[in-house]
């Protein structure tokens, strides 16, 4: 109803409201709900995309909410200030813990679940937070460093099986270089089967 990408077509519906229990195939959640964090979207009440983000940060796991927050984000161009004010409204709420260790990493710029989980590794190992959606000229480049001139670029699929992009891939790195950036490029199967290698690539291109 939001906008939102990258949600799973099997999750249950949720609602928020006083009376339990709900029939099958719906979540119920009871608790505070303030005027300010209901919106109607297509005749229906549905919470903010702010309040969405607090709900979502302290139900579902932290790499969930994360990547759920992430999408949620970039969709709505909602804030972490934003979604921080309404979590000072609830400072006792269950699950605050987990909602301020996600929105320690949560960021708009990811376009796909994966660049959550690329951005993650990279906090999780150490490195200084990245930028996300660098503007280099007419060109994008997912996650980064500009001070030291250092990307990381998730290639999906469509990256080695389309000729068209491939083309596209080569372009945009010839580009890059020739203003002095080095990328680190990552694969679905290296993220999943070996991130201590991406680790290791990413820390010498930024000791380079």
């Amino acid at each position: 109803m939001l906008g939102c990408r990258w949600l799973p077509s099997d999750a249950p519906a949720e609602l928020a409201r006083i009376r339990q229990p709900a029939p099958r195939g719906i979540v119920v959640h009871s608790g505070e709900l303030r005027d300010d964090e209901i919106c109607v979207v297509r005749g229906m009440n549905c919470t903010t995309a702010v309040r969405t983000a607090y709900d979502i940060g302290r139900r579902l796991p932290e790499n969930a909410a994360l990547i759920r927050i992430d999408a949620l984000m970039s969709a709505t161009k909602v804030t972490v200030a934003q979604i921080e004010s309404i979590e000072r409204r609830y400072p006792g709420a269950r699950g605050i813990r987990t909602l301020r260790a996600v929105l320690a990493l949560a960021g708009g710029g990811a376009e796909s679940p994966q660049e959550t989980r690329l951005r993650m590794l990279l906090v999780r190992s150490g490195f200084p937070r990245p930028v996300t959606q660098i503007r280099v000229g007419n060109r994008r480049i997912d996650i980064g460093w500009p001070q030291w001139k250092v990307g990381v670029e998730y290639d999906g699929v469509q990256h080695w099986t389309d000729p068209r992009q491939h083309a596209e891939d080569i372009d945009r790195l010839e580009f890059l270089a020739a203003r002095g950036w080095r990328i680190v490029r990552v694969s679905s199967s290296q993220l999943r089967y070996r991130p201590e290698r991406v680790v290791d690539r990413v820390g010498a291109a930024l000791r380079q």
